[in-house]
């Protein structure tokens, strides 16, 4: 349940991060300016909008750290039950005998090679 809110949260913070990147002019892009003779900082008050939107930009990234902070911490606890579970440890796995692996291809009868002249595989050495 409460791993389900995080995502949730993480997701939201997510798109709300791009969205909010997206919306930022960078520092060098005063195109706005000459349409309406720097207008726009009168909107958000004589700083401009960048101080608002980063400072809301960093808020959502700061809570977007956290979740994955989180998600790594459910991600742990899930690793450690599964580790408790009786599963077999890789280690032991790995000193199985060795079988070899045509065991596992079907075999198809053995065909004899021809010997006429019209092959074109030519002899092995020694024949």
């Amino acid at each position: 349940m409460l791993e389900t809110i995080v995502v949730v949260i993480h997701l939201l913070m997510a798109l709300g991060l791009v969205v909010l990147v997206l919306l930022q002019q960078g520092k060098g892009a005063d195109a706005g300016a000459s349409f309406g003779a720097g207008a726009s900082a009168t909107v958000f008050g004589s700083q401009g909008s960048a101080t608002f939107l980063s400072r809301f930009t960093a808020i959502l990234a700061a809570v977007f750290f956290i979740t994955s902070l989180g998600l790594a911490f459910f991600a742990k606890e899930k690793a450690n039950e599964l580790s408790g579970a009786g599963l077999p440890d890789p280690a032991v796995l790995e000193q199985k005998q060795e079988v070899p692996a045509v065991s596992d291809v079907p075999v198809l009868e053995e065909q004899k090679p021809k010997a006429d002249a019209a092959s074109d595989v030519p002899p092995a050495e020694g024949q």
